[in-house]
């Protein structure tokens, strides 16, 4: 098996994916207009797909009342705590600061609609 996409229900596509693209680098690789109004989006790899989506059949999840701990999108940051700043200016808010044993930096955030993001500075990376 191959991992294809992982996918969340949000409550604005449209201006959620262009944040996505704009701040964390992503690239639309495939957008529906129709509803639910899909956008699936690339990390600069191509490799690994984030499906966004606004279907109202369903209650989207109030993303901020959901711990980061049981939900989040992990992405590497060469500096984690300026990456932070530079989200921090476009929207997003800080939600904790981790530095591990190792040295390792996790940054974790909540995007403009509540999403929980991580930001990963690892000292080895995966």
């Amino acid at each position: 098996m191959r991992f294809e996409h992982f996918a969340i229900n949000v409550p604005d596509v449209r201006a959620m994916s262009l944040w996505y693209v704009d701040h964390l680098g992503m690239k639309i690789v495939r957008s529906i207009e129709e509803p639910p109004h899909t956008k699936f989006l690339a990390d600069e790899t191509g490799r690994v797909i984030v499906e966004l989506y606004s279907n109202t059949s369903v209650s989207a999840p109030y993303y901020p009342n959901i711990p980061p701990l049981n939900f989040h999108i992990a992405f590497v940051a060469e500096d984690a705590r300026a990456t932070q700043t530079r989200l921090e200016d476009a929207g997003a808010s800080a939600f904790s600061d981790d530095t591990l044993a190792d040295g390792t930096v996790l940054v974790m955030m909540r995007d403009p609609w509540g999403v929980p993001l991580q930001l990963c500075q690892r000292n080895r990376p995966f």
